[in-house]
């Protein structure tokens, strides 16, 4: 029944989000489009690396390169098996080109510059006969579209290698081959230079989408001594003309890639001799910080090659010019537009954490690293062989962790440079620090000093982000439950939901339509993911203060704003539940108070933030772009 229902879909390209197959919700690329796409033009498609070329048999069985058959035109390509019967895999691909080809025989100029290629991963079944019969009722003798497939799975193996396409045959519980295929769905965009502009995946497959781009990519650039034109360079300038913003005042704290301005630091000297404020930074007896490691691991954190596609770096949640997280997400989100259920914390002063991540499953740098590098919603790695490997077949990085290690990449020298890096991300000496320990009675106004003495009295902030006489890490490491990950859990949702899909610019989205295309939501219940402890529910780790004017939006799920907004939160004594923190009750405080207290909070950013930032800038950011 799914195929014929499948198949129905194809010819008739016909769908709606209601409809339901087998219970499966259908991708969006089977409806109407629910968004307004930007301008054809208004935006750059950067070069993803190198399209893979590899020996393919067209439908009259002959040889031939995949680079040669791409040609000079803007190409498509998707992998598929022809006996595929899963609504969103296979099927989808063969859909929405086959929308694309409607669309093509209306637009002949369209037409003559795209090239639409299916090449089949399962070459045992589908031979070049069987190929041509399943394009046959698809194909148009005006639109070019070509069903391909090898010779053999050793023909095969390099190309889906090269294109990072996970392809698993499906075995029964007796070892025997079922016939269908465990894969993920991705489509790819390629320029005439065989460069890949592009890589969709379900929730981003659409036929407007793609014509769109493809369109995009015809747009002429002006480029001139080398660089790109005025008017290309200023998409990417931070705030541009905010067209469509809904505040004119808006502005974003990232920094276009050109407009950066990097100088090194010194790093190892935030290690050995940290900023005012801040005790000795803890270094494991086996991973002591020499230079040789700090420049490794900033070299990897800023690598997109570290991720499944090529495309994501640690540094893309853990933005430097925004305060080592992303102001502008309230959650992280990974390779291919992957949600994740909780903010990025920021990187200043990790090395004085003793527990890592909201709920604190792990306990070291070294192994943390690993956590975001696997988890399939951030960096989506399969394997840590396959980030090892990757490492491995670079000569230049294989330079460096010998020079560093003694050896190469392995599981542990990995995690040791990148936690070598993140311990130098060490920001102390604040107005606080100086007025404090330094005694330097100019160093804070009046507003901040009543806000510290409503910090560490009457608001009672210190019960949680602990001073001491010598030094003030802003937490006690410890896990408690203010009520927000309770109310998230128990909150009924609107009708509609407000969506940002750009910086300023939100969309009043039906909350069934969302449902219909979007993963179920997890529920977040803090620590007790890691102890199972029903205590434990909703409770989080308390953060550092330090920088926090610089680390917005707050708590797990960033889910408020501004520090007016925490405070205000606070004094309303959290959100009541059976297991809300003792320390946590309504606090009183006068509107004035309020505003002392967020005074003295922004009074806690360090002195070296630019430095550390400029040193940021000044690290290579690497991708597999190939010239």
């Amino acid at each position: 029944m799914k195929h014929l229902f499948t198949i129905v879909i194809l010819l008739s390209s016909v769908a709606v989000f209601s409809v339901k197959a087998d219970n499966e919700t259908l991708a969006p690329g089977y409806g109407a489009l629910q968004y307004e796409l930007p301008a054809v033009g208004s935006y750059l498609l950067p070069a993803l690396g190198k399209a893979a070329d590899g020996k393919i048999l067209d439908e009259q069985g002959q040889t031939i390169n995949l680079h040669q058959l791409m040609g000079d035109k803007i190409v498509l390509l998707s992998f598929i098996y022809s006996t595929c019967s899963d609504v969103n895999g296979c099927p989808l691909a063969t859909g929405v080109f086959h929308k694309i080809k409607n669309r093509l025989k209306k637009d002949p100029e369209l037409s003559r510059q795209l090239r639409l290629l299916t090449l089949s991963f399962n070459p045992e079944q589908d031979t070049p006969d069987k190929m041509k019969q399943y394009g046959e009722h698809l194909q148009d003798e005006n639109i070019e579209w070509r069903f391909l497939t090898t010779a053999s799975e050793t023909e095969l193996r390099p190309i889906l290698d090269n294109y990072r396409q996970s392809i698993q045959k499906v075995y029964d519980e007796n070892g025997r081959f079922t016939g269908t295929f465990s894969h993920i769905l991705r489509v790819y965009l390629i320029d005439r230079n065989k460069k890949i502009r592009n890589i969709y995946s379900v929730s981003f497959l659409h036929t407007d989408t793609l014509i769109n781009d493809v369109k995009t990519l015809l747009q002429p650039v002006v480029v001139a001594n080398g660089k790109t034109s005025e008017q290309v360079a200023k998409r990417f300038r931070p705030g541009d003309d905010k067209s469509n913003y809904e505040s004119s005042d808006y502005a974003t704290r990232s920094i276009a890639l050109d407009d950066r301005t990097g100088q090194t630091t010194d790093l190892m000297k935030t290690v050995y001799h940290p900023p005012k404020g801040l005790p000795p930074v803890p270094v494991p007896a086996n991973n002591p910080v020499t230079t040789e490691k700090v420049q490794l691991g900033r070299k990897l954190f800023y690598d997109r090659r570290l991720s499944l596609n090529n495309t994501f770096s640690c540094a893309m949640c853990h933005i430097p010019e925004q305060g080592f997280t992303s102001n502008e997400m309230k959650t992280a989100v990974g390779v291919e537009g992957r949600t994740v259920k909780r903010n990025s914390p920021t990187l200043y002063n990790v090395a004085y954490y003793t527990k890592l991540f909201h709920d604190g499953r792990e306990n070291s740098l070294e192994h943390q690293v690993w956590g975001p590098l696997l988890a399939h919603n951030e960096m989506a790695n399969p394997s840590i062989g396959s980030v090892i490997e990757k490492l491995h077949n670079d000569s230049e990085y294989n330079a460096l962790f010998k020079k560093a290690f003694g050896k190469g990449p392995t599981i542990e020298t990995i995690g040791m440079a990148i936690a070598s890096y993140e311990r130098t991300l060490n920001s102390g000496n604040s107005a606080f620090d100086r007025w404090y320990y330094s005694n330097d009675k100019q160093a804070l106004n009046t507003s901040a000093q009543r806000g510290f003495k409503l910090f560490s009295g009457k608001a009672q902030c210190s019960s949680c982000h602990s001073i001491s006489k010598k030094h003030a890490l802003f937490t006690d490491n410890a896990f408690h439950n203010t009520g927000i990950g309770y109310r998230e859990a128990m909150r009924s949702t609107a009708k509609t939901q407000r969506v940002q899909v750009a910086p300023g610019v939100f969309v009043d989205i039906d909350s069934q339509l969302i449902d219909s295309v979007s993963e179920t939501k997890s529920n977040d219940l803090g620590r007790y993911e890691v102890t199972q402890n029903p205590d434990d529910r909703w409770h989080y780790k308390t953060p550092s203060l330090r920088n926090i004017s610089l680390t917005a939006p707050y708590m797990h799920n960033g889910s408020l704003t501004t520090l007016k907004e925490v405070v205000e939160f606070y004094n309303q004594g959290g959100i009541a539940n059976e297991t809300l923190d003792p320390l946590i009750k309504p606090l009183n405080l006068t509107s004035k108070e309020i505003d002392d207290l967020v005074n003295f909070l922004k009074s806690l950013t360090g002195d070296n933030v630019d430095e550390l930032v400029a040193d940021a800038f000044a690290a290579p950011v690497g991708d597999h772009q190939e010239n």
